[in-house]
């Protein structure tokens, strides 16, 4: 969980204006003193920003300006082309605070540069940075946005508010633990609390919503303490199934490799398998270290490449049959909304030109009147003849215009947004149908669970 601060301009001002505000805004209104400030010092292709150098000279003559290469001040683009530009960046108590991106340049496949049209200031200043600076403490944890875990005088008490704060957030958020993308994240801090078997996290979890619950007010403290007990719940089903595995093994040495295939199928932490390797009378072997890390490089490694491969939009292909269900899976995310409620996200899709898969958010089995409703409303909408439109603009704008995106996907400065008549609008990179009356009749075949708090639907196109 990190609270980002930053204030932006598209095409209004720029470097002179916003280096002044970050200025004023540290100096006068924070009354904090600027150990130093750095700024791009150019590389081959890329040129030096002096720009902001002279600015800086001129806003305050004793300052002191560092200057540093791509790796530290220069942002973007995400992905292989796009919107980029150098950063200069604002250092208290040795600490880097704030960090203001001038986008002015485009960067090309082929890896060269052409300015911007419209010029962009981007900046973010971490918010639990600033208040470590101001309230003058040596570390974030001991600033008061983590009161409610005070004392945090040990390392594992870090971790404990650290990941109650961020697994409360991403719970309120719609994520549920699973064994796969956003929710194994979940998952895994989860255990991690879990695994410290002394922590009270119903207090914790009570005192960080009555923290928070004034600025973020999705916070549902009885679904967060649910959540956590049927973890709780699994995460002991599967610490037992460890012993029963590991038993066979009393005597014998327990290998690296062994250790991690425990760990990721059942969803152990490495370090309570060191337990149960005690509780049961198994030694690790002698190169279990070297073994663990193998193991755990190789999964990650297999992990980066499945997801290199994936298919954003979730098409196997792009005939015409599965363009429609694509353009389907619009409707139904949406008509999903309106029957279920926004507790609704979507966690992926698959399409094939037999059938659609969508996987969501919701707690519970949905009714067979709530899959007839939702069953109408994509028809009623394929009826309409809704006319489908891509719109490419930047990914602030298409925030503004309250498109649905994917949750934990990462998006480029410019993104397409599909609209369905006035209907759907989502983030998306097609293709898509041109007016949904060319769809057929849309019928689920099969709704059902898939992991805790993940739903999913099978749906065709008659």
């Amino acid at each position: 969980f990190f609270e980002m601060l930053g204030n932006f301009s598209f095409g209004g001002y720029w470097k002179k204006e916003a280096i002044q505000y970050a200025y004023d805004f540290i100096t006068k209104e924070m009354e904090l003193k600027i150990d130093y400030v750095s700024v791009f010092k150019g590389e081959v292709g890329m040129p030096e920003d002096s720009e902001s150098e002279k600015i800086w000279k001129e806003i305050d003559a004793g300052i002191e300006i560092r200057k540093a290469g791509r790796d530290d001040n220069f942002w973007g683009p995400t992905g292989e082309e796009g919107p980029c530009g150098p950063t200069t960046e604002i250092y208290v108590n040795g600490i880097e605070i704030w960090n203001i991106v001038f986008n002015e340049h485009y960067q090309n496949k082929d890896k060269t540069l052409r300015p911007l049209d419209i010029k962009g200031i981007d900046t973010g200043m971490g918010l639990e940075r600033l208040a470590m600076v101001s309230q003058k403490v040596p570390t974030v944890f001991n600033t008061d946005l983590f009161d409610f875990a005070a004392p945090i005088n040990t390392k594992e008490k870090r971790i404990i508010a650290d990941h109650l704060r961020a697994a409360s957030f991403m719970i309120s958020d719609g994520v549920r633990p699973s064994n796969k993308e956003a929710g194994s994240v979940l998952r895994r801090l989860m255990r991690t609390i879990i695994s410290y078997k002394e922590v009270d996290f119903k207090t914790i979890i009570e005192k960080i919503i009555d923290k928070y619950k004034n600025s973020y007010n999705n916070l549902n403290t009885q679904l967060i303490i649910s959540e956590f007990e049927k973890e709780k719940s699994g995460y002991v089903k599967a610490y037992e199934s460890a012993k029963k595995i590991l038993k066979k093994k009393a005597g014998k040495e327990l290998t690296g490799a062994e250790a991690f295939n425990v760990s990721s199928t059942l969803g152990i932490r490495i370090s309570d398998i060191l337990k149960v390797t005690e509780e049961v009378g198994v030694s690790p072997s002698p190169a279990y270290d070297e073994e663990l890390e193998k193991s755990a490089k190789e999964h990650q490694e297999i992990s980066k490449a499945g997801m290199e491969q994936k298919f954003k939009g979730g098409l196997a292909g792009h005939s015409e049959v599965e363009v429609k269900y694509h353009t389907a899976t619009h409707l139904l995310h949406q008509a999903l909304h309106d029957v279920l409620g926004d507790e609704v996200m979507q966690k992926g899709s698959n399409i094939t030109p037999e059938r659609l898969r969508f996987d969501f958010s919701f707690p519970r089995k949905m009714t067979e009147e709530e899959k007839r409703d939702v069953e109408k409303i994509v028809n009623d909408k394929i009826k309409a003849s809704l006319p489908v439109k891509k719109v490419i603009m930047s990914k602030a704008e298409a925030e503004k215009t309250g498109a649905r995106m994917f949750f934990g996907e990462k998006y480029p400065d410019e993104v397409s947004v599909y609209f369905i008549g006035d209907y759907s609008k989502e983030f998306c990179g097609g293709p898509h149908v041109e007016n949904t009356g060319v769809l057929g009749e849309f019928k689920i075949i099969k709704e059902e669970a898939v992991a805790a708090g993940i739903r999913r639907i099978k749906a065709v196109l008659l």
